[in-house]
C-alpha cells in the first residue's frame, strides 16, 4: 500500500527542490531522500538558522565537483558564498522569515536522525551536494489577560537589538560565466538612472529611500521617503 507523504516530509522535500535548483551544477539536479549515513565523514556543512514559523536549520554539504569548481574560479569566491542562494531559495519555501549568516560545522554536529537528509545530484552522475532541515515547529501559547504585554512593552524588548541598514544603489543580474569573467576595468549597468534615491534596507527588507550624500568624507544616505509596510524589497539577482 502506498503510504501519503506526511506535512513534515513535504516541506523539507520542497525545501531541498528549491535548494538543488541553485546548487552549482552542469546538469540539472534532482533531491532524493537519503539518510545522514549517506553523507561522507569528515566532510564540512554549511548550516543557516532560519528564524520563522517554522524555524528551521538549513544545512549544505558541498560534493567535490562543486568545492573544486569553487576552488577554480579565477574570481575568489568561497564554498560558503557560492551556495548561499541555494540556501535562501530553500528558505523561502518555509514561509516569512530571516535566514541567518551562513557559519561552517563538521557535519557529524549537525546531521542526526532527527534531520531530513536529501541527496542533489544529476542522473548518472556522483551526488553534487546534500542537502538537510530540521524543522523546528513554532510553540504557541495562549497567555492570560495579565500575561498581555503592551505593544509599547514590546517595543522595548526590542530597542537594544542592533541591526544591519544597507544602502542600495541598484541591482543587475549576471551569470555565473559573467562574474568569473570580470576584471578590473570592467562597468557593470545598474537597472536605475544617475540620480535615482538609492534603497535602504534592514535585513534584506526595505524601510526608505534616500540620497546619496558625502559627510566628512564618508558616503552617507539622507532619508527622504518611508516606505509603507506592504511595500518591499526585491530579491538579490
Amino acid at each position: 500500500m502506498t503510504q501519503t507523504p506526511t506535512t513534515g516530509a513535504l516541506v523539507g522535500q520542497t525545501a531541498a527542490d528549491a535548494a538543488a535548483a541553485l546548487v552549482p551544477s552542469a546538469l540539472p539536479l534532482a533531491a532524493a531522500a537519503a539518510t545522514h549515513r549517506d553523507v561522507p565523514a569528515g566532510s564540512s556543512a554549511l548550516v543557516a538558522s532560519f528564524v520563522g514559523s517554522p524555524s528551521a536549520e538549513l544545512v549544505l554539504v558541498a560534493g567535490p565537483a562543486v568545492t573544486d569548481a569553487v576552488a577554480a574560479s579565477a574570481v575568489p569566491l568561497e564554498v560558503a558564498d557560492a551556495l548561499r542562494p541555494a540556501l535562501e531559495a530553500a528558505a523561502r519555501t518555509l514561509g516569512a522569515g530571516v535566514l541567518e549568516t551562513v557559519r561552517s560545522e563538521p557535519v557529524e554536529r549537525v546531521l542526526g536522525d532527527d534531520v531530513e537528509v536529501f541527496v542533489l545530484q544529476a542522473e548518472g552522475a556522483a551526488p553534487a551536494a546534500w542537502f538537510a532541515v530540521r524543522v523546528r515547529g513554532a510553540k504557541v501559547a495562549t497567555p492570560t489577560t495579565s500575561q498581555v504585554p503592551t505593544p509599547r512593552a514590546n517595543l522595548r524588548m526590542l530597542y537594544d537589538v542592533e541591526m544591519t541598514l544597507t544602502a542600495e544603489i541598484g541591482r543587475t543580474r549576471m551569470s555565473v560565466r559573467q562574474v568569473l569573467d570580470l576584471a578590473p576595468g570592467a562597468v557593470l549597468e545598474l537597472d536605475r538612472t544617475a540620480g535615482s534615491p538609492a534603497d535602504v534596507l534592514v535585513n534584506g527588507r526595505l524601510v526608505a529611500r534616500g540620497e546619496v550624500v558625502v559627510v566628512d568624507e564618508v558616503y552617507g544616505v539622507r532619508v527622504t521617503e518611508i516606505v509603507a509596510g506592504n511595500e518591499t524589497g526585491g530579491t538579490v539577482g
